[in-house]
């Protein structure tokens, strides 16, 4: 049989009964559509994360007080449930080998006030250094000065959220004043936009001087983190170790095991955070994998019920010469032609909800080239595999038994 020939006759197979190969297409296009949707949300979802962390700073080390027991215990310690650091083991470290720029942090939430409106936004005790460190830019006035630190003054940057929130969208609060735990603070300046949601939201942020957010604000003088900006990405490994090795030494303690700090490297949380979000989305595409085996559950048995259908033509082109691997051929490629369309409008489907979920929930998503090869990839291997069990059935026929089925 010519080539041609044979894929004539796949489409005259499919195209014999329009309503039932449409309905048992349509389990594979859901699975199809289910799992490029579940990638792109999970492939978006670790974009912004990834984002979000680049955007905290470049080369960054950040050191947090509490014993390191996985990145989350790391981060929860540093949000003030321990208190191990201080703005002298901050100076301590300017000179560490490898050690751009230090900026200490003091970090607490407080309810701004300003002409009856308020928001409860984190408030950050900082010093100049923290725009280097944290790659903040001002987008009105200006940023604090180190003379501003010594004379503990209430002035105040804040972030282009918390300008919405207090001034409106487009005003100019740089002279305005809010409050603070019942104080007045003068605004400075207007950090430039950078983006993120939530807790981890660094427009929605005051920062104050951190001599003033000690003495007047939360009164200690112990801080939440230590921002370090390494020289470059080279040398990222060994200010870590520069660090932990001066902290030791400064806190009197002999092993790193009973550090009562821990220092977190930039890359390093980079990659914890990549493993779960590419966890997640193997989770989600797993569940979406489900509805692909109903397809090609289905898939079998239209092709079971369609050799069952065509015995007696079956027995006929063997009874004019056909051979099995004629017939193998010609039901192997209706499955596989089935499969390959769902496919494609399964991807369309798939990118058009990415689209929607992207647009209704101003959630990023992303579709990656590598999904839709995966997809075809899927789509052929399920006609294979669930096309190729009622393929050989139909090869197997006895022709003088075909051509006597009624």
């Amino acid at each position: 049989m010519k080539i041609s020939d044979m894929f004539q006759e796949v489409y005259l197979g499919i195209s014999s009964n329009k309503i039932r190969s449409g309905l048992t297409m349509l389990g594979i296009v859901i699975g199809i559509a289910s799992v490029i949707a579940m990638l792109s949300i999970g492939g978006g979802a670790k974009a912004q994360i990834e984002n979000n962390i680049q955007a905290i700073g470049s080369n960054l080390l950040m050191v947090m007080p509490g014993a390191q027991r996985g990145i989350g215990a790391s981060v929860n310690a540093g949000r003030g449930t321990a208190q191990t650091l201080t703005i002298e083991d901050s100076e301590a470290l300017k000179n560490a080998p490898g050690v751009d720029s230090v900026a200490p942090e003091s970090s607490q939430r407080y309810q701004i006030t300003v002409a009856g409106k308020n928001t409860n936004t984190q408030t950050i005790g900082t010093t100049p250094a923290y725009m280097n460190v944290r790659n903040v830019s001002v987008e009105l006035g200006s940023f604090f000065t180190d003379t501003q630190v010594a004379s503990r003054s209430k002035v105040a940057v804040i972030g282009p959220t918390t300008l919405i929130d207090l001034f409106g969208e487009g005003a100019n609060p740089v002279g305005q004043r809010i409050r603070i735990k019942g104080m007045e603070f003068t605004i400075v300046g207007v950090t430039a936009a950078k983006g993120g949601s939530g807790f981890s939201n660094s427009d929605d942020v005051v920062i104050v001087p951190i001599s003033t957010m000690s003495t007047f604000l939360s009164g200690s003088k112990n801080i939440s983190t230590i921002g370090i900006k390494a020289v470059d990405q080279e040398s990222m490994t060994l200010a870590q170790e520069e660090i932990t090795a001066l902290l030791l030494a400064r806190h009197n303690i002999p092993s790193p095991d009973n550090a009562d700090f821990s220092v977190l490297n930039q890359s390093d949380l980079v990659d914890a955070v990549s493993s779960v979000t590419d966890t997640f989305t193997a989770l989600l595409a797993s569940i979406a994998g489900i509805s692909l085996l109903v397809g090609g559950i289905g898939i079998m048995n239209m092709m079971l019920t369609t050799v069952t259908e065509r015995t007696r033509e079956i027995g006929l082109r063997q009874a004019i010469g056909a051979e099995r691997i004629e017939i193998i051929s010609q039901f192997l490629g209706e499955a596989v032609l089935l499969t390959l369309m769902g496919g494609f409008l399964g991807i369309v489907m798939g990118y058009g909800i990415s689209r929607v979920i992207s647009s209704l929930m101003q959630t990023p998503t992303v579709v990656s080239w590598s999904s839709i090869t995966l997809a075809f990839g899927v789509s052929a291997a399920i006609g294979l595999i669930f096309g190729f069990y009622p393929a050989r059935q139909a090869a197997q026929l006895n022709p003088i038994q075909a051509l006597r089925y009624e």
